[in-house]
């Protein structure tokens, strides 16, 4: 009979083997050894099943090589629907464990935690092409807002990215393919329906951030945000803006990519037709000289009278 794995260790990979050979050598010396390790591999070439075939740890690993090039994050998903963990542990090429102890905490606050199904560590952001390290763990107040209601991570993700986070193994709940840019908070807002998320304070993560990362290639491109944050506000509910918070990440997005027109939003290839608040938000700011509205404080003031303007339409929505 098959022994019962707890963790699956999740790990899409794309090309990067020196970056994958980190991330396993940082599995092999993990204390905690109740896992498998599952690697998805979108590479055009053999390096990675090479690599996984020679490494120490290759009796732990399930290797997949897709079929086609699935990209992201389908091939995310690829790899977690091969999982047979029962919590899943996603893990990008390019990051890796930063304690030998790792597992054996996240294991641990499952049982200190029963009824929780998503936990998310104190993570170390690096820079790799800058060798710069920076810590990262979420406020107190952000812990009680997420708590409240997670639909504040479009304003600010302070949880982090995938690598991060640590959840119950859930058929059903996978990332949308049709997200690059908020894909980490779609799948995280919608795990969080129903359970909050436990916060584990110990820095587990090394997170390698460089040029090359889908997240780079898309920030400020309006041809990818402007078609997602509408298109996740459809998902998500106009009602969802009765959350200031919320709010503001609408009213920041629209004044971030500098949207004056509803002539930008169609040329973003953004077909479907648009709520009215947000397009009384781009009238609103387009009257507003971008000087003064790109001023922290001012940008509050109008996204303030702008929310108080519009919360009774949202109310009788």
């Amino acid at each position: 009979m098959e022994e019962a794995v707890f963790i699956s260790i999740c790990i899409p990979a794309y090309k990067r083997v020196s970056f994958l050979k980190r991330l396993l050598d940082s599995i092999q010396i993990q204390t905690y050894r109740h896992f498998e390790v599952v690697v998805t591999d979108d590479s055009p070439d053999n390096e990675v099943f090479e690599l996984c075939q020679a490494h120490p740890l290759s009796d732990s690993i399930r290797y997949f090589k897709n079929e086609k090039n699935l990209g992201t994050p389908e091939n995310w998903n690829e790899s977690l629907r091969r999982a047979r963990g029962e919590w899943i542990k996603l893990m990008h090429d390019d990051d890796w464990f930063g304690v030998p102890d790792a597992l054996k905490i996240l294991a641990g606050a499952v049982q200190h935690h029963p009824q929780a199904l998503f936990f998310y560590s104190a993570y170390t952001n690096v820079y790799l092409d800058r060798n710069i390290n920076e810590e990262v763990l979420i406020s107190r107040n952000w812990q009680k807002i997420l708590e409240k209601d997670p639909k504040a991570l479009l304003y600010s993700n302070r949880i982090g990215p995938p690598s991060v986070i640590f959840h119950k193994q859930t058929p059903g709940i996978l990332y949308d393919p049709a997200l690059k840019w908020l894909v980490d908070i779609d799948f995280y807002i919608r795990f969080l329906r129903n359970t909050p998320p436990v916060l584990i304070p110990e820095n587990l993560i090394k997170v390698g951030l460089g040029e090359d990362q889908v997240t780079k290639q898309v920030f400020g491109n309006p041809v990818v945000e402007i078609p997602e944050n509408l298109y996740f506000l459809n998902k998500i509910g106009i009602q969802s803006l009765k959350n200031i918070i919320v709010y503001d990440a609408f009213w920041r997005f629209i004044r971030n990519l500098n949207i004056r027109t509803m002539a930008q939003v169609r040329g973003a290839g953004y077909g479907t037709p648009v709520p009215v608040i947000i397009e009384s938000m781009i009238r609103f700011q387009s009257a507003i000289p971008k000087a003064i509205l790109k001023t922290g404080i001012f940008s509050k003031f109008f996204m303030f009278l702008h929310y108080i303007i519009n919360y009774a339409k949202l109310t009788r929505g």
